[in-house]
């Protein structure tokens, strides 16, 4: 069994930093990822806030972080962890056991994210690959030309929304709320881009054949109507992936978000947490600090171990 000074579960820009951290203070570390590294991140169609580009696209960076881990870690993308076992009065405090195999490592650093959230309104599910999606960089090429619904009102529904605009779609936003939460930033250029907006209105149900044909909508007055359109984009923010927190016995906010502390300890020894799983503000660039304090905290225990 392969042994290990940290685990890293998840290859997001948290675990990604926390390898390349862990690295280069001399530790042997392996992130164990379930899909691509990069996380939901790869998803982001343009971003103009983290330090360093003007602009860069999700999968670009994460591409870069991924390249400049794997000089200092390890990297298993596609290996879904299903089970921690803590051991007791062991060089070795946890047994991770995956689809592929187990390993022992003296430190874990729980950095699970988050998926996106869903409507849970007919049709949402029926219509999955056939006009209703989660990602408009993966699935929006495929409505160019076309009327596309984008549903949420914070940074990544603007985003997404403008981009969508960007590739030729004729964009309508729909915003439970008489305010969008997103930058003023963002709010301003989807405005210039003409992309429409329907305030204070929740979709309702997602309706067609074999294909989405419409989206049915309910206003804060109890008004329905119906919008015709090919496609809807569901941004409505993202369940953290708490799991393994649970099976750990590490706490849990009232929000299903991993507790720490400023160091990124969580209440069981030897067990860390970083990114987007822990709440707060969900932004590569926070992501990326925790990370980074994550795996110091974990070398610092590791050397009074």
């Amino acid at each position: 069994m392969e042994k290990y000074d940290i685990i890293i579960i998840g290859a997001g820009p948290a675990g990604l930093t926390a390898g390349l951290y862990g690295g280069r203070q001399g530790n042997k570390v392996l992130l164990l990822e379930a899909k691509l590294a990069g996380g939901v991140g790869r998803e982001v169609p343009a971003m103009e806030n983290y330090p360093g580009f003007d602009i860069i696209a999700g999968v670009s960076l994460a591409d870069k972080m991924k390249s400049q881990c794997e000089k200092n870690a390890q990297i298993n993308e596609l290996e879904k962890v299903n089970n921690i076992k803590k051991l007791e009065n062991e060089e070795y405090n946890f047994e991770i056991s995956t689809n592929n195999q187990s390993y022992l490592s003296k430190t874990i650093i729980l950095a699970t994210g988050s998926s996106h959230k869903h409507l849970n309104i007919k049709g949402e599910k029926e219509f999955v690959g056939r006009g209703v999606s989660y990602c408009a960089t993966c699935d929006g090429m495929f409505f160019r030309e076309k009327d596309v619904v984008m549903v949420g009102g914070g940074n990544s529904a603007l985003q997404e929304a403008i981009y969508l605009s960007n590739i030729g779609c004729n964009v309508t936003i729909i915003h439970r709320r008489d305010k969008f939460r997103g930058e003023e930033f963002l709010q301003k250029r989807a405005k210039e881009k003409g992309i429409k907006t329907i305030m204070n209105s929740n979709v309702i149900s997602i309706n067609g054949e074999t294909l989405v044909e419409s989206v049915t909508i309910k206003d804060n007055k109890n008004n329905i109507k119906e919008l015709k359109t090919n496609a809807i984009f569901i941004s409505i923010g993202y369940d953290p992936h708490i799991e393994l927190a649970n099976k750990l016995n590490v706490n849990i906010n009232e929000n299903n978000y991993i507790i720490t502390d400023k160091n990124q300890r969580t209440n069981v020894k030897y067990i860390y947490s970083a990114g987007d799983v822990t709440g707060g503000l969900n932004q590569w660039v926070v992501a990326c600090s925790e990370g980074a304090i994550a795996a110091t905290s974990a070398y610092e225990d590791i050397e009074n171990q």
